[in-house]
């Protein structure tokens, strides 16, 4: 994943990060609010040799204090010398428990030890501190100290004595929630990131196009109008109806010489808005002045007649079956009669075998002489097989793509299904974009545009 998708990964995932912000910071005071402040008191001791009397014995006696005082470190947190501690200040806590609050480390390149003692209490941390120093320079002297001799070669002094703590150390409210804030928006970002990473669904205008072998034509919103009734109102300035204006005049410039006529509706799986897409096309064509016949092609799940509130009786399939002329099926839609609708009629049980036959062949060369367009609705491709044998008789295919939803895998598969039969793909609409992801500004729509009224948009 390279810099420019983990960025497009953050612009469509910027809630994970946000989230994490909030609840990195929510956690981070909870942490503070509910821990029990701690004071910590520090001294500093000195550890020297007796025996230097002259240069050389000083720097002998200074090699030999560096090389023990990691050992004496250890002594320090050692729960020997804590049990000596709570013998000698009747301490409530066991040796292991005292231990733990005690912290020493050895400045570096000297002979001096850093000693911390952490108490809920700041007084009591001062006094465990000083006796921890007292015990600790008795310890030494009783293991320094040779056999037969009555005097210790090592000498430890307390350097700095033990302070009062006026503030706790822990917790630091400011610290902890702004480190709460940087983990908690990191996790989110990379949590977004590899969201992104595993999702294999399509998002991108340039990767669809790149996939299905198709330029985008079309991007069209979510919308929660339109998912109720199917179809938008042509006549308002919604960014629905736009957008299927918008999708019309891109597919009447096309291809300027051998223009479409006969417009294949389809996409990978179902659930992918390729129905409300083939309606509301047909609907923007007939808008646009041009005469347009509509056909409910997917014979196993009709929805076009639905949609449009007309009637599915007798149809498609009782005008390939020789029974009826398609005129006495076709029914008009709108005032001005530019667009007729062929529901699918009755079920039948070979729909593959119907959509490719010689008659569905004759039937759209018919129309194709009484109409400027021909839009079918035709099944998805992946499922079943009818919409194959179909996209052979059509001019070319348009693929309704979901946003999010539609995998690369699928549209890949797709594009090689239509390959394998010669169809052309000619365009894609990338669908129900949800409105943060909105990439119609990239083929010339903008707000003030989309907010202009209709006759004007016109």
């Amino acid at each position: 994943m390279n810099f420019g998708e983990m960025v497009r990964a953050l612009r469509w995932g910027w809630w994970m990060p946000t989230l994490g912000l909030l609840l990195g910071g929510l956690a981070a005071v909870a942490v503070t609010l509910t821990t029990t402040p701690v004071y910590t008191s520090h001294t500093q001791l000195f550890v020297s040799t007796t025996d230097s009397s002259s240069t050389a014995e000083a720097f002998q006696g200074n090699q030999f204090a560096e090389k023990r005082i990691a050992s004496y470190a250890e002594l320090l947190t050692s729960q020997e010398l804590a049990a000596r501690v709570v013998a000698e200040l009747g301490l409530d806590l066991t040796p292991g428990e005292l231990a733990a609050r005690i912290d020493a480390a050895p400045v570096s390149g000297t002979v001096v030890l850093d000693v911390s003692v952490t108490d809920p209490s700041p007084a009591e941390a001062q006094r465990v501190a000083r006796t921890v120093a007292d015990e600790f320079i008795a310890a030494v002297e009783e293991l320094e100290t040779p056999a037969g001799s009555l005097t210790s070669p090592v000498r430890v002094t307390v350097f700095g004595a033990a302070d009062l703590p006026r503030s706790p150390s822990a917790p630091q409210p400011v610290l902890d929630i702004a480190v709460g804030l940087v983990i908690g928006l990191g996790l989110g970002a990379a949590t977004a990131v590899l969201r992104a990473r595993l999702d294999r669904s399509v998002k991108d205008p340039e990767e669809v196009a790149d996939l299905a072998g198709a330029p985008v034509i079309g991007v069209v919103l979510r919308d929660g109008d339109l998912h109720a009734q199917h179809r938008v109102d042509l006549q308002s300035s919604s960014r629905s109806a736009e957008a299927y204006r918008h999708l019309q005049t891109n597919l009447q410039f096309l291809d300027v010489d051998t223009p479409p006529r006969v417009l294949m509706v389809s996409s990978a799986m179902p659930s992918e808005g390729k129905t409300t897409v083939a309606v509301n096309l047909a609907l923007a064509l007939a808008d646009a002045g041009q005469r347009v016949a509509l056909i409910e092609a997917d014979l196993r799940r009709p929805r076009v007649t639905s949609y449009l509130g007309l009637v599915n009786g007798v149809g498609l399939t009782n005008v390939l079956a020789g029974r009826v002329r398609v005129e006495e099926v076709a029914q008009p839609y709108g005032e001005d009669g530019g667009l007729v609708v062929i529901g699918a009629g009755p079920s039948a049980p070979n729909p593959a075998q119907l959509l490719a036959s010689g008659a569905m062949g004759a039937l759209l060369q018919d129309l194709r002489g009484s109409h400027d367009y021909v839009i079918l609705d035709a099944p998805p491709l992946l499922p079943v097989a009818d919409a194959t044998g179909l996209a052979v008789l059509a001019d070319g295919v348009l693929l309704s793509v979901r946003h999010g939803s539609t995998t690369r895998e699928q549209l890949q598969r797709t594009r090689a299904t239509l390959d394998r039969v010669g169809a052309r793909t000619v365009g894609t609409v990338l669908n129900i974009v949800p409105a943060r992801d909105d990439v119609s500004a990239a083929y010339g729509y903008s707000s003030e545009y989309a907010a202009r009224p209709a006759s004007a948009a016109r």
